[in-house]
């Protein structure tokens, strides 16, 4: 069986970078629904953004993922003023299994200082500013990446929905409506979910909302949708949605915890929260907390708030030995403002 990570860091996010870069730096984040780049000119403190369609090539192909990468790039870049090759570096970092067929393209149409990294990579940086830590992903699905102080990547979870997921507001969703379903017919205790859903999907029975999640059948997202009304339900003392999220949390701070020892993390680190699913607030963050400390009692667990391709830009201010003069909360707030203006 192989020791190694499920997901790798090139040798230019480990090593110090040999010079310092142009002081321009581009950052992508790709996924299954669409792309956004951002073109930052750190002497300037500017920053310019650039959209493209669906780039996971699982959902759309490697050509068509590039195509959409590169037109958010070049929409990005236009806004700057300048071209792809006054780059100081590029990070760019997109959703999918596999970025080996990404990379060959990106390698055959891009200067040699553009990388191709899993988006995992990117919520890692928004995590820790690419210092040793963790980004523990809980939206839709779930995804925990860390690197340890020797650099030593390791990913745990993220196996989709079918495989995985465990924490994430679709877990949340199906293991709602299951347990309303042993409400039902009496091999599971009465719970407030029961009613709630049926409200939530617009049915007269908890049976017909079975019969609509294999009929319809529900997506992925329409299921996840209702993890805050669990969450609701656990506020409100229902023990089976709190019993959920007790569950959620082990599950999820089981992977945290395999990370942290497999990196050899020690001492206080980082340790980010991305996602909508942590949004419930304390009845998911406690007993998360509670687990994650038995094992790394310094770890400092926060909730991240800056978008996801301010870690691509943080990553790519690293390859061009500029990172001492991009900090993440500029390049937050840069990326904030820029999102608001539209």
């Amino acid at each position: 069986m192989s020791s190694e990570s499920l997901v790798q860091l090139p040798a230019a996010l480990t090593e110090p970078a040999s010079r310092v870069g142009a002081p321009f730096l581009l950052g992508i984040d790709g996924g299954a629904t669409k792309t956004l780049a951002a073109a930052l000119d750190v002497e300037h403190e500017r920053l310019h953004l650039g959209h493209g369609g669906p780039s996971n090539e699982d959902a759309v192909g490697a050509e068509a993922a590039v195509e959409a990468l590169l037109t958010a790039a070049d929409e990005a870049l236009s806004k700057a003023g300048i071209e792809r090759d006054q780059l100081g570096a590029a990070v760019l970092a997109i959703a999918g299994t596999d970025t080996a067929s990404v990379t060959r393209h990106v390698s055959a149409r891009c200067p040699d200082s553009w990388l191709v990294v899993n988006d995992v990579v990117g919520a890692w940086a928004t995590a820790t500013g690419g210092a040793p830590g963790v980004a523990a992903i809980s939206g839709t699905g779930s995804n925990v990446f860390g690197v340890g102080p020797s650099g030593l990547p390791w990913r745990a979870g993220g196996w989709g929905h079918l495989l995985g997921d465990e924490g994430s507001g679709y877990w949340f969703g199906v293991q709602s409506i299951k347990a309303a379903l042993n409400d039902r017919e009496g091999s599971g205790p009465p719970t407030a979910l029961t009613p709630a859903a049926c409200e939530f999907f617009d049915v007269p029975s908890i049976e017909a909302l079975a019969s609509l999640v294999y009929a319809k059948p529900l997506t992925k997202g329409e299921i996840a949708a209702f993890a805050p009304e669990t969450a609701k339900a656990a506020e409100a003392g229902d023990e089976v949605a709190r019993g959920l999220y007790e569950r959620g949390a082990a599950e999820l701070g089981r992977q945290i915890t395999a990370v942290i020892e497999r990196t050899r993390l020690e001492g206080s680190f980082p340790l980010g929260l991305i996602g909508s699913a942590y949004k419930a607030g304390d009845v998911f963050l406690g007993p998360l907390g509670r687990i994650v400390h038995e094992r790394a009692p310094q770890a400092q667990m926060t909730r991240v708030e800056m978008a996801p391709v301010g870690g691509s830009l943080l990553l790519a201010a690293k390859v061009a030995g500029r990172a001492e003069e991009v900090s993440a909360p500029e390049v937050s707030r840069l990326i904030d403002a820029c999102l608001q203006a539209g």
